[in-house]
């Protein structure tokens, strides 16, 4: 606990905007204790969005941190881009380069593919609606504008592909990931070996801050997956002194290639077609368009068998450059490494993929770079 008895100057610490029940919140937060990193963290109350998130970012969400020097992060892949700048030890993203691609994939893969999973198991049952629309009363203090927003965040389902036609797909593949997970965690502490890195913090999103926490899927938890909640335990409370080193790829592809196959065979090909329906968007935009809405448009697309429709996300595009600058940035020779540790996962599909347009931020806020 910090005290102001205890002599310690609060300015120097980062201030940290977020909610336990939030998923990219879930994100950031095991870096900052794994980092220990100075910080405290603050209840996004409506005040608290009033005086200090929309003044710094012009956005409504969370997390945000201001660091002790004042500097305003608003993205939670920015946000931990710069805790690893400022913070370089211990260490979140791998050097190597497999290593260092696979996390930029699991984080886009937590990222884009597993809200889907995450906003179905809050939000089709009633047990887990009851339960969420009473957490975000308990951290507001303000019932009338906690429902307004569950209203709002449960009013995205269809758009993020949550339909009838989806949901036993999604469930069968939160239990495979669950299962695979599993199996993992019994050879290695995490998802790289034995210690966190960026693949860590962002699965934490979905697996913690939604089905770890919300009502039904806890239950899931627990009794198909123990082993995964004991990760959630260790990503939440690390031990400085408990950490080893990344594993090298053959020693993790036993375990982890399963993963990577899952992603492959049910992420990838939904997130490819949202990637196509953007670039076709983009190619026939008004030309003096700098900034691309979060959602243009919708477009089909299929999990399982299943045909659904979604939203086409801009923002999807820019977390995939994240990997694919990754994997660009390597030598040849790392380049071929990273397409052997792929090769028949389906995941490689992903990287030969080349977007006709580029995304930037300016202001906290997408903007074309062409």
């Amino acid at each position: 606990m910090l005290s102001r008895d205890a002599g310690i100057d609060r300015d120097v610490f980062d201030r940290f905007y977020a909610a336990e029940f939030s998923y990219f919140s879930a994100k950031v937060r095991p870096a900052l204790r794994y980092k220990r990193v100075p910080y405290v963290e603050i209840l996004p109350t409506p005040a608290v969005y009033r005086q200090v998130i929309v003044p710094r970012t012009g956005l409504s969400f969370i997390p945000v941190l201001v660091t002790a020097e004042d500097e305003t992060l608003q993205d939670s892949s920015e946000i931990l881009d710069a805790l690893e700048r400022r913070f370089p030890a211990p260490p979140l993203y791998p050097r190597a380069a497999v290593l260092r691609a696979v996390a930029y994939l699991i984080e886009l893969y937590a990222d884009e593919f597993l809200i889907l999973p995450g906003l179905h198991y809050r939000w089709s049952f009633p047990e887990s609606v009851t339960k969420a629309r009473a957490d975000f009363a308990a951290i507001t203090g303000n019932v009338e504008a906690s429902r307004a927003f569950a209203d709002r965040i449960s009013g995205m389902l269809p758009f993020v592909g949550v339909v009838p036609a989806s949901i036993p797909a999604i469930e069968a593949h939160t239990h495979d990931l669950l299962d695979r997970l599993s199996a993992h965690f019994s050879r290695h502490l995490y998802v790289l070996g034995q210690r966190p890195s960026l693949a860590d913090c962002a699965l934490m999103g979905p697996l913690h801050a939604h089905l770890y926490l919300d009502a039904v899927p806890a239950r899931l938890m627990r009794e198909r997956a123990p082993l995964v909640c004991h990760w959630i335990q260790r990503m939440s409370n690390p031990d400085p002194d408990g950490f080893g080193e990344w594993a090298a790829p053959a020693e993790l592809a036993p375990t982890l290639t399963p993963l990577l196959a899952l992603i492959g065979a049910d992420a990838v090909p939904l997130l490819l077609d949202n990637l196509r329906a953007f670039d076709e968007w983009a190619d026939s935009r008004p030309p003096q368009t700098s900034e691309p809405p979060r959602g243009v448009g919708g477009h089909a697309t299929s999990l399982r068998g299943a045909t659904f429709n979604r939203v086409t996300s801009a923002y999807t595009l820019w977390m995939v450059q994240r990997p694919l600058d990754a994997y660009a940035a390597c030598t040849a020779a790392e380049r071929r490494e990273i397409d052997r540790a792929l090769a028949g996962s389906g995941c490689e599909a992903l990287f030969a993929y080349q977007p006709r347009h580029r995304l930037g931020k300016r202001r906290f806020k997408l903007v074309f770079e062409e």
